[in-house]
């Protein structure tokens, strides 16, 4: 069983950054392929970003590549979403995922979903 608890999310301006934060816990972190995943109004989630385990290997949604980079600190079981260059239609709701696989994220799963953030850009 896992945890995730995101943070950072809020109301931007187009063009501005925001980094959102999730904490894992129940079981180890390391263990786990982390990914983000939003879900704007009207629409279905869509898959963000993935990072392995090792941090070796990261994937991105043409959308946000580019733009946002993911990142993953084992020793403080946290996973990363910087966002730059954030644009209205970025505005959603991002959600933290784990997965024993990377290749589970990749194919836009999870094992476990956080609660999600909400954020928002203006224009």
């Amino acid at each position: 069983q896992v945890q995730l608890v995101e943070s950072g999310g809020g109301l931007v301006q187009a063009g501005g950054s925001l980094r959102l934060s999730c904490a894992a816990s129940g079981r180890t972190f390391s263990s786990y392929a982390m990914g983000w995943f939003r879900q704007a109004p009207g629409k279905e989630r869509e898959f963000v970003a993935v990072i392995r385990r090792s941090a070796i290997t990261t994937y991105y949604a043409d959308s946000v590549k580019g733009r946002f980079t993911i990142s993953r600190d084992n020793a403080k079981n946290t996973v990363y979403l910087q966002m730059n260059s954030l644009k209205p239609e970025d505005t959603a709701v991002y959600t933290c995922a784990a997965a024993r696989t990377y290749n589970t994220i990749v194919a836009h799963g999870a094992d476990y979903w956080g609660q999600g953030t909400q954020v928002t850009v203006s224009s």
